[in-house]
């Protein structure tokens, strides 16, 4: 249950606080999500998936039981798009795009994409929901196939085994010079524990390794459950022998390992990359090699796909690499062709698919009403996780939602989706929707809960705003917690904005576009104009400022609207105005 310690207080003692276990809260009938229509038929009244990439048999085997199936490989893009006009699902691996042209050749026929595999670069995601198009892949059988290759690299990097094959094949018996390194007792730093992380971490410790992992999502106590510590990012980087990288490639993680990361390593550092090759600046890495700073290298994956032929870092003498065979296990192939299968056809048969990764079509009724809503509540998320520090991880969040309607008259899986969205996809692989949301939650040890507060007054808006709350973590911010030791933030919408209105115990008033800096600082006169000068000066545009205080002559909280990233050396200047106490910039 909720306390009402800071809720009840905010409204009359006429509203009521309703909570539901579930966390799901009842819709009218009207409100029906559907995931896909029905198929067209094809001979025999069955459904037509093709088949663009071999496939492993069992998956075909099992495709075959419910549709008809064309297996039709090598097709250039005209005949991919005369054959999608008569199918109702495509099954492709990475070798195949799918383009907004391959949509619109399918004259709204094709239902759903089946990715064979995880990444699904090669989809057009925003086409494929615009033509009301499900995307599924496969993201979990080739899970050990993964960590084994991972593993592999790892032993074959410190003994050398690629250089010694090579050598020894050439001719030559060099034994000195192949001398390698044990493993046994030394620091594994695993960034990124999902599922391929901490499989790695697993069999690292049982080679006698001390594992250590960063990841903002990962629960402490799953990590200790396996004997790992969790820790934060530059702990893990600058006190590792080894590292390990499992991260998904995205906006925040790209280039992660540069020049300055490489400087806060051990020097002698030895790196092994089965994820995504552009979380490495491979021109930094280089540069990191050649100085000592990173002893070896064992690579899986390559900014560019293949590299080119005189790559400098594949020729390497101390890179090991191997042309992005991670999933490459016949096991793990197989594994593959169903968990796709199997997503494609509970899609056509109309069933929620865990694995989707795009939304799901919902009635326009819903989404026109709840459309700033749903943007409000994913950025709430995106704020909040971003005043989270330390090594304890996002394990706790709740929800609140304040609406003067009846329960069984607002449905919230839309915004709670987003909430998750914002706080899970930014440094993660998967897409996050109505769909997998919770799925995705789940599997990262996020447990979400959700209140609604009753309100008395119109129910012509449908929330009159949302708080989201992460508790048991430390905050860069911490103005940011509650007086229960929360981070919390809350906002609403302003004539059809999305706006910041409280940050902990102050409340502020700033729209949610752009990015946002939070100070606290004593409240005196001239504040404003300080802050404001020295983004002028710097040339950041300003779109809102407010302060929010306790009392005159006290603690206030300034929250800054800025249209552009401020400079690190424009963001000091700010903190070093001797009344600001802290601060803190947040991309939204």
């Amino acid at each position: 249950m909720a306390t009402s310690l800071n809720l009840s207080s905010i409204f009359s003692s006429s509203s009521r606080l309703v909570t539901t276990p579930s966390s799901v809260f009842p819709i009218r009938q009207r409100r029906r999500i559907i995931l896909v229509t029905s198929s067209s038929s094809g001979a025999g009244g069955k459904p037509t998936i093709l088949v663009t990439e071999k496939l492993g048999q069992a998956g075909i085997d099992l495709l075959k039981k419910y549709a008809n199936v064309d297996c039709s490989y090598d097709l250039s893009l005209e005949e991919l798009c005369t054959k999608i006009s008569l199918c109702d699902a495509l099954i492709v691996r990475s070798g195949t795009k799918v383009g907004r042209d391959v949509f619109e050749s399918s004259r709204g026929r094709l239902k759903v994409v089946g990715r064979a595999g995880v990444g699904i670069d090669n989809v057009d995601l925003a086409a494929a929901t615009e033509y009301g198009c499900l995307v599924v892949n496969a993201p979990t059988a080739n899970t050990v196939a993964a960590a084994e290759h991972g593993i592999a690299l790892l032993t074959a990097m410190a003994r050398n085994i690629a250089q010694a094959d090579a050598s020894i094949k050439a001719g030559k018996w060099t034994r000195n010079k192949y001398v390698g390194v044990s493993l046994v007792g030394k620091t594994l730093a695993v960034l990124g524990f999902g599922k391929v992380g901490s499989e790695v971490a697993r069999r690292a410790r049982g080679l006698g390794m001390h594992v250590i992992t960063h990841d903002p999502y990962a629960p402490a106590d799953r990590a200790r459950a396996i004997g790992v510590e969790l820790v934060s990012f530059e702990v893990a980087i600058s006190t590792a022998d080894f590292i390990s990288l499992h991260l998904p490639l995205t906006a925040a993680t790209s280039k992660m390992m540069n020049d300055v990361t490489f400087a806060m390593m051990k020097k002698g550092v030895r790196i092994v990359n089965v994820a995504r090759g552009g979380v490495i600046d491979e021109e930094a890495l280089l540069r990191a090699l050649d100085s000592g700073i990173v002893a070896q290298a064992a690579l899986d994956v390559f900014t560019v796909e293949p590299p080119v032929k005189d790559n400098k870092l594949v020729l390497h003498e101390s890179v090991t690499a191997t042309p992005h065979l991670g999933a490459s296990t016949m096991e793990a192939q197989e594994g593959v062709s169903i968990e796709v299968a199997e997503a494609v056809i509970g899609a056509l048969r109309g069933e929620l698919a865990a694995t989707a990764v795009n939304a799901p079509m919902v009635p326009l009724e819903v989404l026109r009403e709840l459309k700033p809503y749903v943007v409000l509540a994913e950025k709430l998320g995106r704020l909040a996780v971003q005043l989270v520090t330390g090594g304890s991880g996002v394990n706790a969040v709740k929800v609140t939602y304040a609406s003067s309607r009846a329960p069984d008259d607002l449905d919230t899986r839309l915004l709670r989706a987003m909430v998750i969205k914002g706080i899970i996809e930014p440094i993660s692989s998967v897409f996050i929707n109505l769909v997998n949301s919770d799925y995705i939650a789940k599997q990262r040890g996020v447990k979400i809960s959700e209140e609604r507060m009753v309100l008395d007054g119109s129910p012509e808006n449908p929330i009159e705003y949302i708080t989201v709350r992460i508790a048991n973590v430390e905050s860069r911010f911490a103005s940011a917690l509650s007086e229960s030791g929360e981070i919390k933030v809350e906002g609403r919408v302003k004539q059809g904005v999305p706006s910041l209105t409280k940050v902990g115990l102050f409340g502020v008033d700033v729209s949610l576009e752009g990015s946002v800096i939070l100070c606290r600082q004593v409240d005196q006169p001239g504040m404003i104009g300080k802050v404001a000068s020295i983004l002028g000066d710097e040339n950041v545009n300003v779109s809102f400022m407010s302060v929010g205080r306790i009392a005159p002559g006290k603690q206030a909280v300034m929250a800054i609207g800025v249209d552009e990233q401020p400079s690190k050396e424009t963001l000091k200047k700010i903190g070093d105005i001797p009344a600001i106490e802290e601060f803190v910039f947040l991309k939204l």
